[in-house]
């Protein structure tokens, strides 16, 4: 039976190499994205990422307290990267923008599968003979390099939903004036926070199962085709 906390659940279910595995990977990826949007807004002209402090590793830049404490407590976190929309250059620049950090994300995914990849091959002996490591160090790195891939497939997929102001509907209020026109309105903060609490309710039923099991199928194809598998991890 659950607590209520996810911690506790996740230390019950799985132990305390995949709590320490999981809140890497959200903080890290979370910084990551962000620093993404921050590089493509340079690159397009816009230097207020750098003028207002935000180009730099350190979470509690990107993700606040207020982020850091909901992850801590509920397992739900987020970050910002300042921009100023009219010093990019370029049609699509803001669209760009946007959709840099969602691709920070598939890049995350794709790094944690070649490593997991190559994890298998030579430390567990199925492309050599191996290495001689305890079982938990093997284990445990496979928590590392699968998480990585499921959860930045998570973030990218979540992030391109169409709807502010998540990527995709900065992407989609860029290309729509009609659509940004909404939620720059007096009533669109209270649309913003309405979409956002049925997004983390859908979240929970819909999107992070659909991208476990995608990232589950990802991974089983692309190690078929290598001639390699998982083994069982419990």
């Amino acid at each position: 039976m659950g607590t209520g906390w996810w911690v506790a659940d996740f230390l019950r279910a799985f132990g305390p190499a995949f709590v320490i595995a999981w809140a890497f990977w959200v903080v890290f990826s979370i910084c990551l994205h962000e620093l993404s949007h921050g590089w493509a807004a340079i690159a397009l002209g816009d230097r207020t990422p750098i003028e207002s402090g935000h180009m730099t590793f350190n979470p509690l830049v990107h993700m606040g307290g207020m982020s850091l404490i909901a992850f801590a407590l509920i397992g739900i976190a987020w970050g910002a990267m300042p921009i100023n929309p009219a010093r990019l250059r370029g049609r699509y620049a803001e669209a760009i923008v946007a959709l840099a950090g969602p691709a920070m994300n598939l890049v995350l995914a794709g790094a944690s599968l070649g490593l997991l990849a190559l994890w298998l091959g030579f430390v567990e002996g199925q492309w050599a003979g191996g290495v001689s490591l305890p079982d938990a160090a093997r284990r445990n790195m496979i928590y590392l390099f699968r998480l990585g891939l499921m959860l930045n497939i998570l973030l990218a997929l979540f992030n391109l939903l169409p709807v502010m102001p998540l990527d995709g509907g900065r992407v989609l209020a860029s290309l729509s004036p009609e659509y940004r026109r909404i939620f720059e309105g007096e009533r669109g903060a209270y649309i913003m926070i309405a979409v956002l609490i049925l997004l983390f309710l859908f979240a929970g039923r819909v999107i992070i199962p659909f991208s476990f099991d995608l990232a589950i199928d990802i991974e089983n194809g692309v190690l078929g085709v290598l001639g390699l598998r998982v083994p069982s991890i419990k």
